[in-house]
């Protein structure tokens, strides 16, 4: 295993740490969902590569949101993927695992990333390969006594979000937990939803959210 020679980008400053997680979406409909997902307040959004034409899709959300929003993939698995990512105009690389020669291409191209672990043993080797945060998956697997306990080994400052079986009625047990970003996937939007649902569901996101935000401050 070669050594990183730089960490990725820190993760950025968001208006909320939700990322929106469009799995299985295309092309053709990526547009109108993301309008609806930064109308209530969606300010993060991923499109996993096992979609239809996902670089296409990205494309678009990165020249319609990419000044205001962060867009990336999801299941990015080779260092072609994270080539092709930023050609795309993608800025978040987020993977299912901790693969240090991905995290690599992710810090030469000065992108931000967000590896799947689920022990401390990948926790801490996601670290020590310059990850920008760590995505805890299936967080609904280890529940927030399992996250907490990681966390209290992890530095302070480790950016951790909880992906998988995540729903809005979560939010306040797993940020007790020490998490502070989540990753919503079907709970927001599953392959055929209009927009105004995925709205609807969004801005439901949005209001949790804001309430344990507002309950921690």
């Amino acid at each position: 295993m070669s050594g990183i020679a730089s960490s990725c980008r820190p993760w950025p400053v968001s208006r909320r740490g939700l990322v929106a997680i469009l799995r299985g979406i295309t092309p053709a409909e990526v547009a109108g969902i993301a309008d609806a997902l930064v109308e209530a307040g969606i300010d993060m959004i991923e499109v996993p590569l096992n979609s239809p034409d996902p670089f296409a899709s990205i494309r678009i959300l990165a020249e319609r949101h990419g000044k205001s929003c962060l867009i990336g993939a999801g299941t990015v698995l080779t260092c072609e993927d994270v080539k092709r990512l930023a050609e795309a105009g993608g800025q978040l690389v987020v993977s299912p695992n901790v693969d240090p020669a991905v995290l690599e291409s992710a810090a030469a191209l000065k992108l931000v990333s967000m590896p799947g672990v689920f022990t401390p043993t990948e926790a801490f080797l996601a670290l020590r390969c310059g990850a920008s945060a760590l995505k805890i998956f299936p967080a609904s697997a280890l529940g927030p006594s399992g996250i907490s306990a990681i966390r209290a080994v992890l530095p302070g400052d480790t950016v951790t979000a909880a992906v998988g079986g995540i729903a809005s009625q979560d939010f306040a047990a797993y940020a007790k937990a020490g998490v502070g970003v989540f990753g919503l996937g079907s709970n927001l939007y599953k392959p055929g939803d209009v927009a105004s649902a995925v709205h609807k569901r969004a801005r439901s996101a949005v209001r949790a959210y804001d309430d344990i935000a507002g309950a921690a401050s």
